[in-house]
């Protein structure tokens, strides 16, 4: 094969791809159906790839069907090697350094083989999985060859043989037609993305696209039909707006709206104002006071100050922005704003927003498509751009994230009164924190309880986190009779919920503020029976019933008294301070002179001879996490049904659940057997080499070198290693956090060390009941476990 085989995966997905000439497209359907790019029932080379019996239409078997996509990244073809009807090949091309899914279009007519292009990124991705996992062939040809040298390609492809069902196992028939589903799915969006779109255009629409096909039921029959609106629109008017609503906004004056791509912003404004997806002041007869205001901050500091002066207010030149426009607001009053209305248009011009209605619509989509309302359409972007690489998994879906369009609903409600409380807390709006406690502690009492996989997608969930934040609230008003109230309603209502450890021990401590000792101890022993009760909270109950169940209270002793009250080995050391003061985070001078903080001085402690020579780093829980997901890689990423929605995850929707452990014990057991059997190293570098620069949660990949990884999986030991890993995977949201700050080790020979785990606390510091339960679970694991604890040279 020719250099030629070398071919650059982004520009095959460039941003902008070009377009042939209407009649060169046509000719990509001629072979197929008039209606859709997926055509059944072919026959090629006189021999039918399909059994009659059998139904070939479903979407779950792509056997038999016309697949018509295009051939992208042409760079280095020659014009003459392309003729339609040439045929044309597949080939995976794994070790392309851009997309390892990616898939190479070869010639097949000719006697030396050549690399035409590559088969469209959305497309490869599924259609590359068939291939490697299910060992399936495409062969295709090529429909018609565009004037342009750069333009894409029209081309059909199809299976090289007959899908085999009846042959696999059930879990692997869903996997089977799961990807199938995709590649038809992929090869249906690129009929709806014309080849002139650009490339957020296209990430824009199949967002929408995706979202509208698999959550129908949660839109009104109108809300769907304004949405598929959008897709009917000219490239200029899909243009403009993604571009304004990606835009800090809401108001934009239209002479400051210039984009290269969109030729015609007047025609784009009257489409979408049509349309319903924009508002004009030029349509617009009034103006709320809220849009006034809105429009004065897209003024200038200078054209703020030529209508003030018409006002005959003062306005020194030193005075900012919002002073000058409260100043024009107070100057014009509810009569005379459509005065200010006028005067304000004359400078701005014709000014324009997203409308209402698409504004909370598109936020929905958007929230429905990633899953969370954290990423938005700017996660294409860093895709496209090559900044953010996500793992390569199956998105199995068989239930819905939300069951009825009123769930959807309630838990956007939800997220609007979590929002005012936020706000209200922040502003110190007392009364507005109280209402939105009443309204949370309602809606919680009236839903109605459903048994929901995921409860952080429940509105009752988000409730509960408000009423949280109100406990915490009322202890600082030291209210502790209303924030007892709070906590007894939160652990009536959510009998299965990780957070009833914390919930218990608030409980506990508000009671006892009040007095009421007894009441207090009964709840925190009640607490340990129950087994949502976990980790550092459960540890810390224990010391309560410990402390507060003395004689004469109980005079029986528990069987964890012993287990919970060792000692933890501790080390002292003396550093020079730089500041004492509390309630900042301490200094010291470091054995080098620098400056440097606790941690940094322990590690330069434990790096000499008075500290037994270790090599060590400060990471708390960062390089545990790392590890882990290094080591569980194919396990966090298996085929699990529900759990990965979109291509844009991380982790699946179940790891901070107990459901994690339990839909993938056999494997996770199997992968911990062989980290017991002393694996984990090899594992290890594999994980690494296969998934560098990958983004999955708790990994650091700039943080950590694949030198200390290694020396931490060898030092702490097979035994060990497999037990902190069997931890997270059974409760990784209870033992993610609060790990102890230094791990340190060193070697004896090239194959054997030991491994030290160390917090270390400056002045005035003491122990977290998490961290406690960290260091109690290391030792009882065998590890060597300690406090640091740094503190100024004592005065004479």
């Amino acid at each position: 094969m020719t250099d030629s085989s070398v071919v650059d995966i982004d520009e095959a997905n460039s941003i902008t791809y070009e377009s042939s000439s209407s009649d060169n497209v046509s000719l990509a359907y001629t072979d197929g159906s008039a209606e859709t790019l997926v055509t059944d029932d072919i026959s090629i080379g006189g021999r039918s790839t399909i059994n009659d019996d059998e139904n070939v239409n479903s979407d779950d078997d792509i056997s038999g069907k016309l697949l018509a996509t295009f051939i992208v990244g042409r760079r280095y073809c020659e014009e003459e090697e392309l003729h339609t009807g040439n045929n044309v090949s597949l080939c995976r091309d794994p070790e392309n350094i851009k997309d390892s899914n990616a898939i190479k279009v070869l010639s097949a007519d000719s006697g030396c083989i050549k690399v035409l292009g590559y088969i469209p990124r959305e497309l490869a991705e599924h259609l590359s999985k068939l291939m490697d996992t299910f060992g399936i062939s495409f062969e295709g040809r090529i429909m018609s060859v565009p004037e342009q040298s750069r333009a894409v390609v029209p081309i059909q492809i199809w299976c090289q043989e007959k899908i085999s069902f009846s042959e696999l196992e059930d879990e692997k028939v869903k996997v089977l037609q799961s990807l199938c589903r995709h590649v038809i799915n992929a090869v249906n969006l690129g009929e709806t993305a014309p080849l002139g779109m650009v490339k957020y255009q296209q990430n824009f629409c199949l967002l929408l696209q995706e979202v509208l096909k698999s959550t129908p039921h949660v839109f009104t029959h109108d809300e769907k039909t304004f949405l598929e609106k959008f897709l009917l629109l000219s490239n200029d008017s899909q243009r403009l707006f993604i571009r304004l609503y990606t835009r800090k906004g809401p108001w934009f004056r239209m002479s400051s709206i210039s984009y290269a791509e969109i030729l015609d912003n007047q025609l784009a404004v009257k489409e979408l104002s049509e349309a319903g997806y924009i508002c004009s002041t030029e349509t617009t007869s009034e103006l709320h006071k809220d849009d006034l205001e809105q429009i004065l901050n897209i003024l200038t500091v200078g054209e703020l100050r030529e209508i003030l002066s018409a006002t005959n207010k003062k306005c020194s030149h030193s005075s900012r922005k919002q002073e000058s426009i409260s100043l024009l607001l107070s100057a014009y009053g509810d009569r005379s704003s459509s005065l200010l209305y006028k005067m304000v248009l004359e400078k701005t011009g014709t000014c324009i927003r997203i409308s209402s209605a698409a504004d909370s619509l598109v936020w929905r989509v958007e929230r429905l498509f990633f899953c969370n309302g954290e990423q938005d359409l700017s996660a294409f972007l860093l895709v496209d751009l090559g900044i953010v690489k996500y793992p390569t998994y199956n998105c199995i879906v068989t239930d819905q994230l939300f069951s009825s369009r009123n769930d959807l609903l309630s838990y956007e409600e939800a997220l609007e009164v979590a929002q005012i409380m936020d706000e209200s807390l922040e502003e110190d709006d007392s009364s507005m924190v109280l209402r939105c406690i009443a309204i949370s502690i309602s809606r919680i009492s009236s839903c109605a309880a459903k048994a929901i996989k995921f409860s952080c997608f429940s509105a009752s969930w988000v409730y509960s986190k408000v009423v949280l934040l109100g406990v915490s609230f009322l202890e600082s008003e030291r209210r502790h009779t209303d924030a007892i109230d709070l906590l007894k309603h939160l652990l009536l209502n959510f009998a299965k919920d990780r957070r009833r450890g914390y919930w218990t021990l608030r409980l506990s401590i508000d009671l006892e503020h009040l007095g009421r000792v007894n009441e207090s101890l009964s709840v925190a022993e009640s607490g340990l029976d129950d087994p949502w009760v976990r980790a550092g909270s459960r540890v810390s109950l224990q010391r309560r019933v410990l402390r507060l169940g003395r004689p004469p209270r109980r005079w029986k002793v528990p069987s964890y008294s012993e287990s919970v009250n060792r000692k933890i080995p501790e080390v002292h050391v003396q550093g020079r301070p730089i500041n004492c003061k509390t309630g900042t985070k301490s200094r010291f001078y470091g054995e080098d002179g620098e400056q440097c903080g606790v941690e940094q001085l322990a590690l330069q402690y434990y790096a000499g001879e008075d500290g037994g020579q270790w090599q060590g780093v400060h990471s708390e829980s960062g390089i545990w996490l790392t590890v882990f997901g290094l080591l569980m890689w194919d396990v966090i990423f298996s085929d699990v049904p529900n759990v990965f929605l979109t291509r844009f995850q991380t982790s699946p929707l179940d790891l901070d659940t107990d459901y994690f452990y339990e839909a993938r014990k056999s494997i996770i057991e199997q992968l911990l057997s062989k980290i017991q059997e002393g694996m984990a190293e090899e594992i290890l570098i594999t994980s690494w080499e296969s998934h560098f620069g990958t983004s999955c949660r708790g990994v650091n990949w700039n943080r950590h070198s694949l030198t200390e990884l290694r020396a931490v999986v060898t030092c702490i030991g097979s035994g060990c290693m497999a037990t902190i890993c069997r931890h997270l995977a059974q409760d990784y949201r209870s033992w993610s956090s609060g790990m102890p700050d230094l791990l340190l080790w060193r070697f004896h020979s090239d194959y054997s060390g030991e491994a030290k785990l160390v917090e270390v606390k400056g002045p005035r510091d003491r122990l977290s009941e998490q961290q406690r339960a960290w260091l109690l679970f290391f030792m009882d694991s065998g590890f060597n476990a300690e406090v640091c604890r740094v503190n100024p040279p004592v005065s004479k």
